[in-house]
């Protein structure tokens, strides 16, 4: 950590809140400030929430909150857009607008959970990197194949600040609290929340196989991983097995024991998850994901589609089964 930078003022960010926003990853951002607050009994940070309107507005969970309107946000440090499900239908001009006009005003831009995919609408991530949760990665690079994405917990770069959210928001605090107040400040505050460590900007988001073996199995992590990061362009079984210095039989022995699959069923299980993403997140052609995911045609990539999910992709974008 690096030494905090001098700050003998209150600083003051303020939460832009999309319809449908992530509860989560908000109040694990807010919560550090005003422990930060309560700690250092000084007001050190105000926070104010805004909306593109003056309705209140609706959480995930459908607690509604009292917003602010844009215009009426007074001067802002630092700006954290946070999004949820269906980020697509949140964009907006009036909204890209603003939040261009802030980091012209050198504002620091930031975004929690889906947020990031409305900060790439509005060019603010070009030449940044980022961060944005994991179950959205796949649909953002598709859409901006240009942006430097990591999937980390959270990514400082310069003046943008991303988050992948869930309780990854509050390490994200935590860093900037360390930052502005110094370490001591930051790890009270994590004690108070029962962090067993603080997490910082090189930790990996937890895929859900990592978080079941544990580090018990690491050559089987390290190839899901590799499995991962090559969807598109698919890896022999050789090259995998070479990558993390096992046998092709040591590595089929690792994936039947511990996954009950072979590697070929779990590499095209992630692919198909990942199509699944694509089809419920963008507007991609059917064939398009296809190819994205690594399938050599579409007729192909319906019939495995339909084999590990009962249905079709078309049936995918459909409202009726998406609510069943």
């Amino acid at each position: 950590m690096q030494a905090p930078e001098p700050n003998n003022r209150t600083t003051r960010y303020g939460f832009l809140l999309l319809p449908g926003f992530s509860l989560t990853p908000f109040a694990a951002a807010l919560d550090p400030l005003r422990m930060a607050n309560r700690l250092a009994n000084n007001e050190l940070y105000e926070w104010v929430l805004l909306g593109k309107g003056k309705h209140p507005v609706t959480s995930s969970c459908g607690i509604p909150f009292n917003v602010t309107k844009l215009k009426h946000s007074g001067q802002i440090d630092a700006i954290f857009v946070c999004g949820g499900l269906q980020i697509e239908d949140c964009v907006s001009k009036p909204i890209r607008d603003w939040l261009r006009m802030q980091a012209k005003k050198h504002v620091k831009i930031g975004a929690l959970c889906t947020g990031s995919y409305i900060l790439a609408e509005a060019g603010l991530l070009g030449g940044y990197r980022c961060t944005i949760h994991w179950e959205n990665m796949a649909s953002l690079m598709e859409k901006f194949p240009d942006l430097i994405v990591s999937p980390v917990l959270f990514k400082v770069d310069r003046n943008r600040y991303t988050c992948a959210g869930g309780i990854a928001s509050m390490d994200l605090m935590i860093y900037l609290i360390a930052r502005h107040h110094g370490p001591i400040l930051a790890n009270e505050v994590a004690e108070e929340f029962m962090l067993e460590r603080v997490r910082d900007q090189n930790d990996r988001q937890p895929s859900s196989l990592r978080i079941l073996l544990g580090g018990s199995q690491p050559k089987l992590a390290e190839a899901v991983v590799y499995m991962e990061a090559n969807k598109e362009e698919l890896l022999g079984l050789e090259e995998i097995a070479g990558h993390i210095g096992v046998s092709r039989r040591q590595l089929e022995r690792l994936f039947r024991k511990y996954l009950n699959c072979s590697p070929i069923e779990y590499y095209k299980r992630l692919r198909l998850i990942q199509a699944r993403h694509l089809l419920q997140q963008t507007n991609m052609l059917v064939s398009e994901i296809a190819i994205s995911c690594g399938f050599n045609s579409s007729n192909h990539f319906s019939k495995c589609y339909r084999e590990h999910f009962s249905y079709s992709p078309s049936s995918e974008r459909r409202p009726a089964l998406i609510l069943n």
